[in-house]
């Protein structure tokens, strides 16, 4: 019982990872930036939601309000900086480290803007889900309605993202546009536009990754910076090209995050996702599915 409680741990806790390392990877794969903005971005979109929440009391309401946000933000921030910055930078100099600067920086004033507007405060984002786990016998798991809702709000945006990348028109843009950007250009693909639509399903990740998690916690402008460790964290174990990468290393990492608090102890907390990072380079160093496996499965 003692491993399959943990077990359910970790795969509530890797469904999130997963989220916010799809985001990161969408960003990536379009523009070859880590996009460190990623957490700002998906705070200020579930403060959005939390907004919607207070105005309308109903939290199932806040979910679209969200990820309508957080796709609308994360497009904003390509068209507007990331575009422009990305034309200026050239291949071998200082300038091509620009876009990943901007992001650092646009993290902290999305931080101080959140600040502003909402205060820097812990409030609750209240789900209508019991987080009080599943009783079997005289047994209680820790696994509650509100971590199936993560794990089925995970799961229908992985789905969404396999569908639209396998099977439309969209996602072979896409997939063209992030490989062979100059043939795509050629072949009349909008590749600006179509990286923007990619910078939107990212922020859509995040946000539905800070609106699932943040009723298990509380909400603050910093709440979900050890989330982006950890979404970037399972990014690299993956592999930075592969979607499905993104998903297997969230999985990994929230498995391996229980276990080792589980059986060594919450003392290395922090650590521990840099511990199962450092073991998964030494073995895959391009991670799990990196390199050409991604290009081609992703």
């Amino acid at each position: 019982m003692l491993i399959l409680d943990t077990l359910l741990i970790g795969l509530s806790s890797g469904a999130i990872y997963a989220l916010m390392a799809l985001a990161l990877v969408l960003v990536w794969r379009s523009t070859r930036v880590v996009n460190f903005a990623q957490a700002g971005q998906a705070i200020l979109s579930t403060y959005i939601g939390f907004e919607a929440m207070n105005r309308t009391h109903n939290y199932w309401v806040s979910i679209p309000f969200a990820i309508i946000a957080g796709a609308a933000i994360a497009a904003f921030v390509d068209a507007v900086i990331m575009r422009a910055l990305s034309k200026r930078s050239h291949k071998g100099s200082v300038s091509e480290i620009a876009p990943v600067i901007a992001t650092l920086g646009l993290l902290g004033l999305i931080r101080s803007l959140t600040g502003i507007i909402w205060g820097n405060a812990y409030v609750q984002y209240a789900s209508p889900l019991s987080g009080k786990g599943y009783s079997i016998g005289h047994h209680t798991i820790p696994f509650s309605p509100q971590n199936t809702l993560i794990v089925i709000g995970a799961l229908l945006v992985m789905a969404s993202f396999a569908i639209v990348f396998k099977y439309t028109n969209l996602g072979l843009a896409l997939r063209a546009s992030s490989f062979q950007p100059e043939i795509s250009r050629l072949a009349g693909i909008r590749v600006d536009r179509i990286r923007t639509i990619g910078w939107a399903f990212s922020g859509a990740a995040g946000a539905v990754a800070g609106a699932l998690v943040t009723p298990t916690s509380y909400l603050s402008p910093n709440s979900l910076d050890l989330l982006l460790v950890s979404g970037f964290v399972a990014a690299v174990i993956g592999g930075l090209d592969s979607l499905i990468g993104a998903v297997l290393g969230g999985l990994i990492l929230g498995i391996g995050f229980a276990f080792i608090l589980q059986y060594v102890g919450t003392s290395v907390t922090f650590s521990a996702a840099f511990i199962i990072l450092i073991v998964v380079l030494f073995l895959r160093p391009r991670g799990i599915l990196g390199s050409q496996i991604g290009r081609r499965d992703a």
